[in-house]
């Protein structure tokens, strides 16, 4: 008996029943020669600390670093999962061959060669490889079963992935939370984790310390055309007030003018991210929604395998193309002009050295019905990428003026449509039609030397922050890890040093959110005072810089092309835990995770009392010295703390601080000495002086 295992019930009596596998049995289907049988996720996990030695259940620097002479797996301690498992067990040993029918990735892989071996598989293992879950494609891939040991390099890779992430995971989790932690909380560390957190954190430092600057630029109109002057922004109304009585002296002069025709390129086909990000933008969904309502299209056949990170499809789809399209019944009105014509052989679509596991994500030409509003709205997101491919650029003229008022340079530029293009199948979206009727404001001719009347005007400006991530920018700064890029075709270079994959990187948000590291406002994602402090904590920049993990993420992906072996990328992980941890033991430091309840608005500033009636709130915040202090529900914080960040919790280390102490920290930088401090790691207590550093941290002594 032939015994297919597949990764989700679903998927299962989709393959069964083409296959013939019509019987239901008790966790499979059975019928033609073939049990089909099913997983649903992760039946088996890397083993934890204490399974290998019971010394390493409790939390311990001494113990530190754990690093297991080998890695085994176990299974997960769920009672559906040891039902379903035994099942499984008994027909492979049973089988005369095996196919491993699992999401055709590389995380679809580790966790069904992870359930293969830990029920002793001893037949031969073929693989079914598809990217969608249509009758043709799994009859197809039925036809072309591949050898399972052609996916031995993304097996290593993945399990690679996993034994990275646990070194990582587990050690630096505990050695910072023995180290800094306060309490019971448990500071988590991961490998892509942290660096994601630290983006987050450094955009949220620069917001916080940004300070903002009145600026004053001159302005004018000339024949209806804007004008802003090309000298540097006026520090002072009294200079503008000066430029503007000059301006009122002199006519307004055309000096340059230059208009260009040229094209827009077509957006290209959708990865996941690029998916996540156009439904964050444009209908406000997270990635993990996105993620949900994508898999559940590629469930009901509607759409191809969706965790991509390609945007290009295979040279052999090329065919295919116009039977899809002629499927899109409800999309007959853009399909029509592309039929009309054979579809190209388009560079920018087909290449199969962009392709990777799978390609772009696009529809299978299946029309669906009955499916909910939100999985509607991402279909018609998907469709229309799709169709948006083939269809003829977007032609646009850009115009460039330069002029002066007497001594004064100025600038205008303006931008219309010429012919939409394939933008017309974005013309019912708000942004369409804003460009539309941008379009219909064409900006006039000028003639080089000709001159005129002008109305000047002074502009008033403040300086802005820089933006807080989205979950679409944060995404984008995953991709590119930490850089900023706008152009796509930098954007696939630098993929490959991205941090974390596009199937989780939905995940690792979440999980930030649930560690309440950050937080959703409206549509931005803010760092917590708790990330904050995590990520100031950190002094080893290996742990929190995007572009260190992705050299990681590299490495991981030359495993799965064959180009870099699974044992060496473990030894140098190993090597950097080892390090890692003898460095962090060295350090001195405190982890303060609480941030005071403090008021949003300043009071008035006041001078210190005598140090014999000692009244903390009466104290100027040592660090940004212009606010005083406040009492919080926890700690003694800066009134403008939002802004500062400074703060002393009432207890440390075990001892409640009396208010002479945080006085002589807040006055002298240091206490005198406090008998039974707690240190962690330390099971006695210790005697010692808090000592206030130039960074504001508060170390023992």
């Amino acid at each position: 008996m032939k015994v297919c295992i597949a990764e989700k019930p679903s998927v299962a009596k989709d393959i069964a029943s083409v296959i013939g596998a019509k019987q239901r049995k008790e966790g499979y289907y059975e019928g033609n020669g073939y049990q089909v049988t099913w997983t649903f996720g992760h039946f088996c996990t890397l083993k934890e600390p204490h399974d290998y030695t019971p010394q390493w259940k409790s939390w311990r620097l001494e113990d530190l670093p754990m690093i297991p002479p080998s890695f085994g797996i176990k299974l997960i301690d769920n009672s559906g999962v040891l039902k379903q498992f035994a099942i499984i067990e008994r027909l492979v040993q049973d089988a005369k061959e095996i196919i491993n029918c699992g999401d055709a990735g590389q995380e679809g892989e580790l966790i069904q060669r992870w359930v293969l071996l830990k029920a002793k598989c001893t037949a031969p293992v073929r693989r079914l490889w598809i990217s969608s879950l249509t009758e043709s494609a799994i009859k197809e891939g039925f036809e072309k079963l591949q050898e399972s040991e052609k996916f031995d390099n993304l097996y290593a890779a993945g399990s690679a992935r996993a034994i990275g992430d646990w070194l990582l995971g587990m050690n630096a989790t505990r050695l910072f939370t023995k180290k800094y932690g306060q309490g019971k909380a448990v500071l988590s560390i991961g490998r892509v984790q942290t660096p994601t957190l630290a983006i987050i954190a450094q955009r949220q430092k620069e917001i916080n310390e940004f300070v903002v600057e009145e600026y004053w630029e001159l302005k004018t109109i000339y024949r209806d055309t804007e004008f802003t002057a090309t000298i540097d922004r006026l520090k002072t109304f009294e200079k503008a007030e000066k430029g503007l009585a000059y301006l009122l002296e002199h006519p307004f002069e055309i000096t340059d003018f230059e208009k260009k025709e040229g094209k827009e390129g077509n957006p290209k086909l959708f990865d996941l991210t690029s998916l996540q990000v156009e439904a964050n933008k444009k209908q406000g969904y997270s990635a993990e929604d996105t993620l949900r309502f994508i898999q559940s299209l590629y469930e009901k056949k509607l759409v191809t395998y969706p965790r991509v990170d390609t945007t290009y499809l295979s040279e052999d789809l090329h065919p295919k193309m116009a039977g899809i399209m002629q499927q899109l019944t409800p999309y007959s009105q853009f399909t029509e002009s592309i039929l009309a014509n054979p579809i190209p052989m388009l560079k920018s679509v087909f290449d199969d050295k962009k392709v990777t596991d799978h390609h772009a994500i696009i529809p299978t030409g299946v029309v669906p019905n009955n499916i909910g509003t939100d999985e509607r709205k991402v279909y018609d997101m998907i469709v229309r990428r799709f169709l948006v491919a083939f269809y003829p650029e977007c032609r646009i003229s850009t115009s460039t003026v330069l002029g002066k008022v007497g001594q004064v340079g100025f600038k205008a530029t303006g931008k219309q449509i010429l012919e939409l293009g394939w933008r017309v199948l974005y013309e019912h979206e708000a942004s369409a039609k804003k460009d539309a009727a941008e379009s219909e404001k064409v900006m006039p001719n000028f003639e080089i030397g000709e001159s005129g009347p002008h109305e000047p005007r002074i502009h008033h400006g403040k300086t802005t922050p820089p933006k807080n991530y989205t979950e679409a920018t944060l995404l984008r700064a995953m991709e590119t890890a930490g850089k900023q890029v706008d152009d796509d075709e930098m954007r696939e270079l630098l993929k490959e040093n991205g941090i974390g994959r596009p199937s989780t990187r939905a995940n690792i948000i979440e999980t930030l959110f649930r560690r309440k590291y950050i937080e959703k406002r409206k549509k931005n994602l803010v760092a917590t005072q708790t990330g904050m402090d995590l990520i100031a904590t950190i002094q080893v920049e290996l742990l929190k810089s995007a572009e260190l993990t992705g050299i990681w993420e590299k490495k991981l992906r030359l495993i799965e092309k064959g180009e870099y072996a699974l044992e060496a990328f473990k030894k140098e992980l190993i090597e950097m835990v080892v390090d890692l941890t003898q460095e962090v033991k060295r350090t001195r430091g405190l982890m303060i995770s609480v941030a005071p309840e403090v008021e949003p608005t300043p009071g008035p500033s006041k001078l210190p009392k005598p140090k014999t009636e000692i009244d903390i709130e009466l104290l100027k915040c040592p660090k940004c010295k212009t606010q005083a202090l406040k009492r919080g529900k926890t700690a003694f914080g800066c009134l403008n703390f939002q802004q500062c960040g400074f703060k002393i919790p009432f207890e440390l280390l075990g001892k409640k601080l009396t208010e002479k102490q945080v006085y002589e920290l807040l006055s002298k930088g240091k206490t005198g000495k406090i008998k039974g401090l707690m240190v962690p790691g330390n099971e006695q207590p210790q005697d010692g002086k808090l000592v206030m550093d130039g960074d504001f941290n508060i170390n023992l002594e």
